[in-house]
């Protein structure tokens, strides 16, 4: 099983998306809500989704945990938090479960080398 596809089912059993978590967290944590442009935009680097994801805004817009403001900003429900939480907190356990056994010097040097290799194949990610 890949790291991806565990955190994914792990998200999958709250009922979110791995896609749909990143939206929720982006808005969640903008002081002023975010157009959809601006989380596509932000989102593009995340496993290649950028444009894709569209369908997985209107979702969480359709499911009322995202709502439209006034001024067409997309801001978090009561149930958008609570879901949110639910998910920060399976992504917690599941970060958790992951690091076992592997100190925070061997993860964080592993991270640099797999994002150089990434750099190196023509990637665009940029260190941390």
């Amino acid at each position: 099983m890949t790291l991806t596809a565990y955190v994914r089912g792990r998200l999958a059993a709250i009922g979110i998306t791995q896609p749909q978590w990143w939206v929720l967290h982006q808005v969640l944590h903008s002081e002023t809500g975010a157009t959809r442009d601006e989380v596509i935009s932000a989102q593009q680097g995340n496993l290649d989704v950028g444009a894709g994801l569209a369908p997985d805004i209107a979702l969480l817009v359709e499911r009322k945990l995202l709502v439209l403001d006034r001024t067409g900003r997309l801001q978090v429900t009561d149930e958008g938090r609570a879901l949110h939480q639910r998910a920060a907190e399976t992504q917690r356990a599941s970060r958790t479960q992951v690091h076992r056994g592997i100190p925070d010097e061997e993860y964080l040097i592993t991270l640099k080398v797999l994002q150089r290799m990434m750099r190196n194949a023509g990637g665009g990610m940029s260190p941390r």
